[in-house]
């Protein structure tokens, strides 16, 4: 077809004086039989501001390609890999004009709300978002997608949204016992037909995120299905061809696959009939984690070490050699991990940025890996062998854009933590302040890595102790937990418990628990560290180090507050499949994805 062209007049939607009264930005059609049909959706109040021209050319109508709106936040090329894996290309908005030529767009938005529509209304393309839905054209958002889309956030805020839906965006309320952030996989209950959806048939999807789309009178005609966690909130929303996700289907696994490939793929025929599961609520999360590090070789192998000696015990003394990264965390993903986590234990500090051989494992990793990847190690400031200054945050960005989800901080942060305590002043310039600034604390783990410490009495030391379960070499009844940094070899004048409340509140969404007298030994987890700390902060606490067994994952889920547990080297020699786990879990009552 010839291509045309129009001058659309429209603006980012206003509420009037009284909050409800909207109309429609007016367009001035190509005369002839391919002008569009303007189809409103929500009525909408815009006051025109500026006019824009755009060009519609006939390569829009690619059935294979789809428009993605990336305006650069966070981590988008686990959506790119499942959209190309879903026999897709992608074409990316450049300007207002990529927007309204779209076949289909997806809006994958990432990070907080206020710098996303900053972004939006900056370059012109809120106007053009706005126009594109209210003409009933196929969009699907994802996660901060979805809540733009809205009238307002509560988040740094109010701030004001698209306005396209009515209703707030509000953090969770961490006071009725919930852990904010929301993270993992949860159940949905589906409302209406919402097509897209289908496939999921009662099981879980995977959800990160601080802030929801509260429910209302006024919004229900949009929500297509909810989510449960402390109260009510959208997990989903369609009108027509608008549709839009509060959990991110490109790390939902083959369920979020299935949904995906229902906006993708509309009139293809579905004779897969969907496995039913069970979800009910917030599963507990069984994670993955692969310790990688460069041998004396050079090569990028996964090892596992014995309180962090990852040597073998031979006249060699080589680095334990368990699997290459990339292939091993494929099968974990087969296998049924909830998330897969790398931890980069070798500091490659003479590299230039781009080429730290962990940023190629998340590239290869990602692309047939659809559930969170994290990864930790190396997230500091440094200087390469070219005399390169990379901040912290450099770093973190370019682990994000390779296709990791969350980033993990360990020393860095220990000694944040410590300035903070002592000072009592968030500087706002440590790693782990900067980065959850910029991508969302949800973005952020800290590893704490503590060593048990026994007390004859607990006010030997001004730090947290506990009593515990066993008592030590000396009939010790009370420990506390030093922490250390450098691999475990530098311990340092703060405890695990002061640790995670300081870097709570200085931004940190998750912990990853480590404890080093329990690593390797196949024992169990060390229930009273665990407990301890996951009953201090309001953040998801990660399980980590000890797990020899099922019983053991069963053990630490019951005894303490635990979101997660997470496992290596009973997984990498296959003493313990994933599978064995979570079957095992289910037998004892607790929730879990299958």
């Amino acid at each position: 077809m010839a291509a045309a062209s129009w001058t659309a007049f429209a603006s980012p939607p206003q509420l009037s004086s009284a909050g409800s009264s909207y109309s429609s930005p007016a367009f001035a059609y190509p005369s002839g039989s391919h002008s569009l049909q303007f189809l409103p959706l929500n009525p909408l109040k815009f006051k025109p501001s500026r006019i824009f021209s755009v060009r519609f050319s006939a390569s829009a109508a690619d059935d294979s390609v789809v428009t993605l709106l990336d305006y650069g936040a966070g981590n988008v090329r686990s959506l790119r890999n499942a959209i190309r894996f879903l026999g897709c290309d992608i074409k990316d908005v450049q300007g207002p004009e990529d927007i309204l030529n779209a076949k289909r767009l997806i809006f994958p938005g990432v990070g907080a709300f206020a710098p996303a529509m900053d972004v939006l209304n900056k370059k012109g393309l809120a106007e053009a978002l706005c126009a594109y839905i209210e003409q009933d054209r196929p969009f699907l958002g994802i996660c901060l997608g979805l809540q733009l889309l809205f009238e307002s956030s509560e988040e740094n805020g109010p701030v004001k949204g698209l306005g396209l839906i009515p209703g707030v965006v509000g953090r969770f309320d961490s006071s009725n016992g919930c852990r904010v952030p929301h993270i993992g996989w949860n159940a949905i209950k589906i409302t209406k037909d919402s097509k897209i959806l289908d496939d999921i048939g009662n099981r879980h999807v995977y959800f990160v995120h601080s802030y929801r789309a509260i429910p209302s009178d006024d919004n229900k005609e949009w929500a297509s299905s909810t989510c449960n966690y402390g109260d009510g909130f959208i997990a989903s929303i369609r009108r027509g061809n608008v549709h839009a996700v509060q959990f991110h289907p490109e790390k939902s696994g083959e369920v979020g696959l299935s949904v995906l490939r229902r906006f993708l793929h509309p009139t293809s025929e579905v004779t897969k009939v969907p496995v039913q599961g069970n979800a009910s609520k917030l599963a507990k999360r069984v994670i993955a984690c692969l310790d990688v590090r460069a041998n004396d070789k050079g090569d990028l192998v996964v090892t596992k070490g014995d309180q962090y000696d990852v040597r073998e015990h031979t006249k060699e003394n080589e680095v334990r050699n368990l699997g290459k990264p990339v292939d091993l965390a494929g099968q974990y993903y087969k296998d049924g991990a909830d998330e897969v986590s790398f931890l980069n234990i070798t500091g490659f500090r003479d590299f230039p940025l781009g080429d730290l051989p962990m940023l190629q494992v998340l590239r290869h990793a990602s692309e047939n890996i659809f559930v969170p990847l994290t990864v930790g190690g190396g997230i500091r400031d440094f200087t390469d062998g070219n005399g390169r200054y990379y901040s912290s945050l450099e770093v973190a960005s370019e682990y994000f854009r390779s296709g990791a989800d969350k980033v993990s901080i360990g020393s860095d942060a220990v000694y944040a933590a410590e300035e903070y305590l002592k000072t009592k002043v968030k500087t706002g310039k440590s790693s782990l302040e900067q980065i959850s600034r910029v991508y969302g604390n949800q973005a952020v783990v800290v590893s704490i890595d503590p060593r048990r410490v026994y007390l004859k009495d607990p006010t030997d030391v001004e730090f947290k102790s506990v009593r515990v379960t066993k008592p030590g070499p000396n009939g010790e009844e009370f420990a506390w937990y030093q922490c250390t940094v450098n691999g475990g070899r530098e311990g340092r004048p703060i405890g695990a418990y002061e640790l995670a409340k300081a870097v709570e509140e200085l931004g940190a969404g998750e912990i990853l628990l480590n404890c080093i007298d329990c690593d390797g030994q196949g024992k169990g987890f060390d229930i009273d560290l665990i407990k301890l700390i996951s009953d201090a902060v309001s953040i998801p606490v990660i399980a980590s180090s000890g797990a020899g067994a099922a019983e053991h994952f069963s053990e630490v889920f019951s005894k303490t507050n635990a979101s997660a547990a997470l496992a290596a080297g009973i997984f990498h020699r296959k003493e313990v499949p994933i599978q064995s786990v979570k079957e095992h879990l289910l037998k004892e009552g607790v929730e879990v994805r299958i």
